[in-house]
């Protein structure tokens, strides 16, 4: 965030360009040479590639693309008002848990003329909602372990596996001010995500919070903290937090996501393994949650609605899908893409791995998911920093949701 006087200045820029997005997106809605575009992408590499490819992808259309960046915490209130009086962009870049709470909005097209040949399973069921598909993703991200090679070589350990091996790793590692591992259980959505893989894995269902296969996983990350293998600070660092502790070498150990890697390539002298998120037994199915975001189209008139969804299938198509992928750190949403994705670049293979099992975090509560995450979290937190045992902490999560 920027200092007070820029944060200032900036509050008063976002909130002229909320208003040029919902009114001027309405008044607009007669030129079809021009169609708009919002995201909220912050930081680079994203908010830097992302205009590099709308500008290919509108020439290529013929239409000019306004883009407009959005703060991440304004932008689906925005966009649920926007939806409300139908004057949503003609195209939007969503967090994939919120696409089923603008389709049922009713302000979203169906993408019906695109194709979803070819994609993952599980990318093209995050897009849907009561059938339809309302929302496609150019690429995905996901979670895995972060290892320091120098570490594990100079202990003699392997990268872990199970549950105990990883255990074992984060606490033969700790040393000094170094934590074995490190995490983000932050009070919102990326505590829950770096979580849900913990949570799946152990045969866990968001429909019930507290079960006994849930509090296992609960428990898991309680004792790497409770043992100082992990620091306390973990309910306050959030991923980028983590991937900084990491870097410094005060962590031998971090769950994070392929985005850092441009930062944590940068790094002179560090040298990281990358694999798949440990499970709780050899014959476990591994599941991570799918992150990333979906291309929508929203309502306007059949001519506007047409060149946006033309758009789309360029920026869907293969060759775009693998550009944006590279330069932002995602998984190509293409199958065939992400393998090459990960023939040219191993530092990618953990990644594409677990896509094949991933899940999508509304798959199964579709617009309860949001209220279900705040619950997770919550429980997350009143677990390592308030003291509550996890099956107290999860059942307290659970009887909210009622």
């Amino acid at each position: 965030m920027s200092r007070l006087t820029a944060a200032l200045t900036a509050g008063a820029l976002a909130l002229t360009a909320l208003t040029a997005c919902g009114d001027g997106a309405g008044a607009a809605k007669n030129d079809a040479g021009t169609l708009t575009e919002i995201d909220y992408y912050e930081a680079a590499p994203q908010n830097t590639q992302l205009p590099k490819l709308l500008d290919a992808c509108g020439t290529e259309v013929g239409v000019k693309i306004e883009h407009q960046q959005v703060p991440r915490a304004q932008f689906m209130p925005k966009l649920l008002q926007q939806a409300s009086a139908r004057t949503l962009p003609d195209l939007a870049l969503v967090d994939n848990p919120d696409l089923p709470q603008l389709a049922a909005s009713g302000g979203l097209v169906p993408l019906k003329e695109l194709s979803t040949d070819g994609l993952y399973p599980s990318i093209v069921t995050a897009g849907q909602y009561k059938g339809d598909t309302y929302g496609i993703a150019p690429g995905v991200n996901g979670l895995a372990l972060y290892y320091n090679q120098d570490l594990f070589t100079t202990a003699g350990i392997q990268p872990p596996k199970t549950w105990d091996e990883l255990t074992a790793a984060a606490k033969a590692l700790t040393k000094g001010t170094r934590y074995g591992i490190a995490f983000s259980a932050v009070g919102t959505e990326e505590g829950s995500f770096q979580f849900e893989p913990f949570f799946w894995t152990a045969g866990a269902h968001l429909e019930q919070l507290d079960s006994p296969e849930a509090v296992k996983a609960l428990t898991l990350w309680k004792d790497l903290v409770d043992s100082k293998a992990a620091s306390k600070s973990v309910v306050t660092w959030t991923q980028a937090d983590v991937n900084d502790q990491f870097m410094a070498g005060n962590a031998a150990m971090m769950v994070n996501g392929p985005w850092q890697l441009p930062t944590l390539n940068a790094k002179p002298g560090l040298k990281f393994g990358i694999v798949p998120i440990p499970i709780p037994s050899p014959q476990a199915k591994p599941v991570t949650p799918l992150g990333g975001e979906m291309w929508t189209v929203g309502r306007s008139n059949p001519e506007r609605e047409r060149k946006a969804v033309a758009v789309l299938k360029c920026l869907l198509g293969k060759d775009k899908s693998l550009e944006w992928s590279t330069a932002a750190g995602y998984i190509p949403s293409n199958q065939a893409a992400a393998a090459a994705l990960a023939q040219s670049n191993p530092q990618l293979a953990a990644f594409v791995e677990e896509v094949a099992t991933a899940q999508a975090r509304t798959a199964d509560l579709g617009t309860a998911y949001p209220k279900t995450s705040e619950a997770l979290f919550n429980a997350i937190q009143s677990c390592l920093a308030g003291g509550k045992s996890p099956q107290e902490a999860l059942k307290a999560a659970q009887a909210s949701l009622k």
